[in-house]
């Protein structure tokens, strides 16, 4: 099931080599109202991965981070969640974006990757949201 449904519901790269990515990887087998999925951070410094769950749910609060990021705001997302956080900050520490993936639960890692998204990068992530979306949450119950 879902094998040509839409994969990437996040990428966020630029021309220095730096991307984070989200990636739904499948419907969860032991939670059927969810998806199994990771982010992917990759530069030329440092490299990893995390699993994390996605839902219905959670795909809505993305839809709403776009939103306040087209309006200009700083966004947490999934931060009040058990799992990794993703931040998106307009103007990072060194006056460029940056993706700021966090991992206070688990690892207690933090990973900041600062990068310059291409201009239409919202619409393009509001388009790949719709994928996900029509692809992936039929799929789920609950």
């Amino acid at each position: 099931m879902g094998g040509g449904a839409p994969k990437e519901l996040i990428f966020l790269a630029d021309d220095e080599g730096n991307s984070v990515a989200v990636n739904v990887l499948g419907c969860n087998p032991s939670w059927a109202a969810g998806l199994n999925a990771e982010i992917v951070v990759r530069t030329p410094f440092v490299s990893g991965r995390i699993g994390l769950a996605l839902s219905a749910s959670t795909l809505e609060d993305w839809a709403d981070a776009l939103d306040r990021l087209d309006g200009g705001m700083d966004v947490a997302w999934m931060e009040m969640s058990r799992g990794p956080s993703v931040f998106v900050q307009l103007t990072g520490e060194r006056g460029c974006p940056e993706v700021v993936v966090e991992d206070e639960s688990g690892s207690m890692v933090t990973v900041r990757v600062p990068l310059v998204p291409p201009d239409d990068w919202i619409a393009d992530h509001r388009q790949r949201l719709r994928q996900v979306i029509d692809a992936w949450v039929p799929m789920l119950s609950g």
